[in-house]
Parts: structure tokens; sequence; C-alpha cells
């Protein structure tokens, strides 16, 4: 398991490494074709800043091998904002005083619907709170049934489940799995998430582990932009994402790194990562990893991810509500946190056409499953 594999490295001394690169470090990184974890630090280091313009065409050459100039189209359906953790940065989170909604079957056929409408979207994310006694693997694997004649692929963003609930949910239609592990700070992980099952670290770390026993066909990663220092706690994840493809091979993988919005908690991130950093972090991981999709949410603003759908992102959403039953059913529920770029899905597309690029709304098909 990833946990083991995580012991072997320092916190204090991860971060002192990376603080202490310099540029001939991030020079050396830059004439390499395949990076090794030490050169990835190199490059999501404050010395790579001036090594910007560099990256980006590196970045933009190695997404264009991969991927071509495609932008692969998603959009999430929150079906339930019932969530038994205390997580203190989430507008979901048990102790605020919100009205806790959970979807009906009806309802999730209803949003299904919406969200048909509002483009020919084929790559649902469905996502809940973390409720596993009102919102388990049973309500979790009937909305999957009730999406599947709408969608193509579907994936889930929900609690860490064991490996068999895993390969259960993946023979009713499931083909991917994101989970955001927020932080890799073992010491600090607890301060965020105080109680409830996600206060449980190495049983969320260890969840990667158990999707790919179970053959889940591919892995979303992500940290939490915000909580601890973005530069150790991407290392971490380069580490991790670098252990999953040696052990399970055959899975794809993405990575997204959302930076903190406003939400029903006001919880006010530790850490504040500009437009540019966050810029460097996305070409550091496509040199680091030219076949990882990098993904990036209506979170960021319309500006920002225009300009990096040619230079090293593969997937974004469009049209997002994060409220559960948002698209028609419940409209005036509770967001787990206010999206930046409202444009509609016709509209992404429009801009993404163009700067020369394909939106593709479908890449995988019901009769693979």
């Amino acid at each position: 398991m990833f946990s083991e594999e995580l012991a072997k490295y320092d916190w204090e001394e991860t971060t002192h490494k990376i603080m202490d690169k310099t540029s001939a470090d991030v020079e050396r990184a830059l004439a390499k074709e395949r990076l090794t974890p030490d050169d990835f630090m190199a490059l999501v280091s404050p010395a790579a800043a001036p090594y910007l313009e560099q990256m980006a065409r590196l970045s933009r050459r190695y997404t264009q091998e991969r991927f071509g100039k495609t932008i692969s189209m998603y959009v999430p359906l929150y079906i339930t904002n019932s969530c038994t953790n205390h997580c203190v940065y989430c507008g979901f989170q048990h102790d605020n005083p919100i009205a806790r909604v959970i979807l009906k079957d009806d309802e999730i056929v209803a949003e299904c619907e919406a969200i048909r409408e509002l483009g020919p979207f084929e790559n649902l994310l469905i996502v809940t709170g973390e409720n596993p006694r009102d919102a388990g693997v049973d309500y979790i694997e009937n909305a999957l049934r009730l999406a599947r004649p709408y969608f193509s692929n579907l994936s889930i963003e929900v609690m860490p489940l064991s490996t068999g609930d895993y390969a259960r949910l993946t023979r009713s239609g499931l083909n991917g799995v994101v989970c955001f592990q927020e932080t890799y700070n073992r010491a600090r992980y607890n301060v965020y998430h105080p109680r409830g099952m996600k206060s449980k670290f190495d049983w969320r770390v260890d969840g990667f582990d158990r999707m790919g026993q179970a053959g889940v066909h591919k892995i979303g990663m992500g940290v939490l932009i915000g909580l601890e220092e973005w530069r150790t706690d991407v290392t971490m994840m380069a580490l991790h994402l670098k252990y999953l493809r040696k052990h399970y091979w055959q899975t794809r993988y993405s990575v997204n790194f959302p930076r903190m919005r406003p939400s029903e908690g006001h919880f006010q991130p530790n850490v504040v990562m500009s437009d540019r950093e966050l810029a460097q972090l996305i070409f550091a991981y496509r040199i680091f990893d030219h076949d990882v999709d990098i993904s990036v949410s209506t979170r960021e603003s319309a500006a920002f991810r225009n300009n990096m759908a040619t230079l090293g992102i593969t997937s974004m959403s469009a049209g997002s509500k994060t409220d559960p039953g948002g698209y028609r059913t419940h409209p005036q529920a509770l967001e787990q946190f206010s999206v930046s770029d409202e444009r509609s899905p016709r509209e992404v597309e429009r801009d993404i056409h163009a700067i020369g690029y394909e939106t593709v709304w479908k890449d995988w098909d019901r009769i693979f499953d």
C-alpha cells in the first residue's frame, strides 16, 4: 500500500529539498526526456519561475504529441450534500446548519435529462458527500444504473470504498473514480479532518491501491491547494502517481489541482497560489508524465482555462452546478463551492474552437463496458 511508501518521505525534508533547487537543477530537468521525482521537484521549485516560457513550450509539445489538439468535456452531478465528515474547509461539512438533500430516483433522472439539454455530454462525474448509512454503496450503485441510459462514461467522486465495493460498482457500469487526498501532510491532516471517516489518513491514501486492485479503468487524483505548502503536496502526489503506474499499469490516470474557492464554511486558505504558479504546476506535471490527463474545473476563471487549453490541460468541465439537484430539481440548494467560470457548455465549446482545438464529448462507449 502507498501509505507504507509515503512513510519513507519526510515532509519537512522534502520541502527543504524543493526550496534548495537551483537554476542548474531546473535546466538539467528540462534537458531530459523523462524526469525523476527529484527533477519534478526542480520544476515546481521557486527556481523554475524564470523558465515558465520554456516549460510552457515543452508542455504544449508533449500534450499535442499524446492528445492532439483536443479538450475532453465532462460535467459533475451532485446527488447529495449529506455528509458525516467535519472537514473545516467544506460547505458540506456535518456541522454546517444547512438543508441536506439526497436526490430520489426521479430527481436523479430529471438532473440527467437537464444535463443532456445543456450539451452533448457523455462523461458524467457523480459526486456525493460522505454518508455511508444514507447514501452508501447501494445508493451510488443505483445512481449509476439511473444515469447509464443517458451517458456513456460514468465516474464517481465519493467516499473511499473497499476493493470489493469498487469491483461491484465497476460491474454496474462504473468507468472511473476521482478522489482528492486534499493533503499528504500526515502530521497536519487531522487539523482539517478532525472527525468522520475522512479523518482516517491511511484509509484514504490507500484507497487508490484498492481502486487499482479492483480494476477501475481510470483513477483521478488531486490535492486541495490552500491547505499546506503546495509544492510539497504536489511532489508527494507525483510520487504517488509514479507508484500507481508501476503497480497498476493498465489503469489510466488524471490529476487536478483545485484552488480553494469560497464556501459556507468560510475557511481562509493557509496558502495562496497565483495563476503563474498554477501554470507552472500544470507544465511541471505534463513534463513529468506525458500521458496523464490534466483537468481544470470551473473553479478557475474562463480566461485562465482558455490560456491553459493549448498548454497542457486535456479535460475541463462546463456548465457545472455544485449543489445537489442544481440543474433542475433543487436550484437553491447549498453549493459545495462557488464556481468561477460561469460560461455555458456551448460558450466553452465556442472558445475552444476559436483557439484551433476540438472538444471531445465522447471517448468511451457502453459497448466496451
